[in-house]
């Protein structure tokens, strides 16, 4: 097994708490594994009241060595892992519900889904914790792209690499035109407030409808300044146990890092 990548480092939460950043990345056979206790290594929140960061038990197995499929995974969940440890998560369970005080539900009935990035509290990274206190990111992380070694910043669920180079690449997809229209639809113009306000526009952007491109004869995905942020779909093969999901031959766990004491 060889150990591609070990760290440990302490990052400042918005509960006044230290904990360990703890991360391994290693190569198990055919596949990468990343182990990560979840604590992003910058500073995060705040959020709503009560909201804070716990460590999680993530096991992130993806091929090291992906294909394309030629077929379409579509509404991916979790749809990486970044290079530091933290999941990428850029959908949402929350849509549009006038009902409700906040405006928004998990009842899917009105078929607008709330975009994270612009719909719901992030932090100054674009990202925010679900209920079990899993920190993710919806969009752009400032503080983790501006310290990359290179551009590689997340291994997508099926194994390509998610690249970040800016402005350099664009996204294909483009807020559609006019007011929302539909019986049920929120009001006001499409302003990104909803995916629905998207669409995927062939050739008006350099990257795909999975954000990704060929490059030097291999096929890679980008993270964007704008809307998809990160693939929503993905074109390799996913694994169940791209986060520790059951069944399969999946890897031995790989042992975390060894704290350092000075």
């Amino acid at each position: 097994m060889k150990n591609l990548f070990a760290t440990t480092a302490l990052t400042l939460l918005a509960a006044s708490a230290a904990q360990a950043h703890e991360l391994n990345i290693t190569i198990q056979g055919d596949q990468r594994c990343i182990v990560s206790n979840g604590i992003p290594d910058h500073e995060v929140g705040t959020w709503r009241e009560g909201a804070v960061v716990e460590p999680q038990d993530h096991l992130f197995c993806v091929d090291a060595m992906p294909e394309n499929t030629g077929t379409i995974t579509e509404r991916v969940m979790i749809s990486g892992m970044t290079v530091t440890g933290v999941p990428l998560r850029p959908g949402t369970a929350e849509y549009y519900d006038p009902t409700t005080e906040k405006g928004w539900s998990r009842d899917r009935s009105s078929g607008w889904n709330v975009e994270g990035v612009g719909g719901l509290i992030m932090d100054a990274q674009n990202a925010h914790v679900d209920g079990a206190g899993m920190y993710h990111y919806h969009g752009i992380p400032e503080a983790v792209m501006n310290n990359l070694d290179g551009t590689l910043f997340a291994y997508a669920t099926d194994g390509f690499e998610i690249h970040y180079v800016g402005s350099d690449v664009q996204s294909s997809y483009q807020l559609k035109d006019g007011e929302r229209e539909g019986e049920g639809a929120p009001e006001g113009v499409h302003d990104g407030t909803y995916v629905q306000d998207w669409e995927y526009v062939d050739g008006s952007g350099t990257l795909d409808e999975c954000n990704g491109t060929m490059v030097d004869g291999e096929y890679v995905y980008y993270a964007t300044d704008t809307f998809p942020f990160f693939p929503r779909c993905l074109r390799g093969n996913v694994t169940e146990a791209a986060m520790g999901g059951g069944g399969g031959d999946r890897p031995e766990r790989p042992e975390p890092p060894v704290e350092n004491d000075g």
